[in-house]
């Protein structure tokens, strides 16, 4: 399973409007950015209260990257 599979997965089963659920990566030199975009009435549960759920989506990516080996930053685009 890829990093965008992965995160598609989880953000997909966060939100509301599945089909409005956007991934896409933006590969780089030294890191690719994972960008997400879904409808403005899911950013808040993308965010979290006090940005928790954003910064699990962090921990997550982060952790992705050990495995591959790679850097990755994630981006919420509202």
């Amino acid at each position: 399973m890829s990093s965008v599979d992965l995160l598609e997965y989880v953000v997909e089963n966060l939100v509301k409007d599945k089909d409005s659920v956007n991934i896409s990566e933006i590969p780089g030199n030294e890191e690719s950015i994972l960008e997400i975009r879904v409808s403005e009435d899911d950013i808040g549960k993308i965010i979290g209260k006090n940005g928790s759920v954003a910064r699990s989506l962090r921990t997550v990516v982060s952790a992705i990257g050990l495995k591959e080996e790679k850097n990755y930053t994630l981006e919420i685009i509202d």
